[in-house]
């Protein structure tokens, strides 16, 4: 340990200051997606199976629900540009946005250099959790995704179903390409339904029984072409470890819904960042 100075209390009492402030951030137009949402027709769903992954295309102007038919489970998503995997979603900047955990209104952002809306939170039935005497929230964007790297490290075995390999398998399946050449697409995740946070004491990344039950659902709103990736944790609820067989995992369900016709009258794609990408020229060295 070291010393504190003398005016160690002084500088912890210095302001704590939102890095990025959203008053000048663009609000989604939430009323018109509540009323596009009314008459909307089922196009597709998809069965994740537990410990498994699946992909699926969801156009721009429809909407995704993820939800649990049978009972508490977490999925960790992937989003990519359907027509572009380089523009992926973007989970630290979307946290810095919008904070830790994500509900309805925020936005899920893609990377440098597009940095654009890929989608809007439109309906969340876990809303009501809020923040528990633990410090833990639902739907989070600070967690990676347990992955056999982080696997074997810590435990020296190997275990195929973690979410990384879920992921890159499904991602593989509909590209027509091996796990292995198409994994370093695979990325940072919305941990949809997970409910985590941080210790008070060491600071450490924890997590807690999912409070999803069957019915529960997260919706949003397809702002680009996404091509989307879920994988069923091999988890479960995350109420007590993950990467192992021992969890009782449940599948998740995917639907897919298409407005009715003229119910988004106005409505746009978002642009990529209007960014000149020009950088700049390097300072004078002093």
């Amino acid at each position: 340990m070291s010393t504190a100075p003398p005016d160690a209390a002084d500088r912890r009492a210095a302001p704590a200051v939102i890095c990025y402030p959203t008053e000048t951030l663009p609000a989604p137009p939430l009323a018109l997606y509540a009323s596009a949402r009314i008459g909307a027709v089922e196009q597709a769903r998809h069965i994740i199976p537990p410990r498994e992954a699946r992909a699926f295309e969801l156009p721009a102007g429809h909407f995704c629900r993820i939800s649990c038919p049978e009972g508490s489970q977490v999925g960790d998503l992937n989003l990519f540009a359907a027509r572009n995997l380089s523009e992926r979603f973007f989970s630290g900047k979307t946290r810095a946005l919008h904070g830790s955990h994500v509900t309805t209104g925020a936005r899920l952002w893609s990377c440098l250099p597009w940095l654009r809306p890929m989608a809007t939170i439109t309906a969340d039935s876990l809303a009501w959790y809020g923040v528990d005497a633990d410090g833990g929230r639902v739907h989070d964007v600070i967690g990676t995704r347990c992955d056999p790297y982080t696997h074997t490290l810590l435990s020296g075995g190997e275990y195929h179903q973690c979410c990384h390999s879920n992921l890159a398998r499904a991602l593989g399946a509909h590209l027509g390409h091996p796990a292995q050449e198409v994994e370093h697409h695979v990325h940072d995740v919305l941990n949809v339904f997970m409910c985590t946070g941080f210790t008070r004491d060491t600071g450490q990344y924890f997590m807690k029984a999912s409070p999803a039950r069957a019915g529960d659902y997260l919706e949003f709103f397809a702002e680009i072409d996404l091509l989307g990736v879920l994988s069923a944790c091999p988890g479960g609820d995350c109420g007590a470890e993950h990467s192992s067989d021992a969890a009782l995992c449940h599948p998740l369900e995917v639907t897919i819904l298409c407005p009715p016709a003229g119910a988004l009258a106005g409505w746009e794609s978002p642009a990529p960042s209007g960014y000149s990408r020009q950088h700049g020229a390097p300072r004078t060295a002093y």
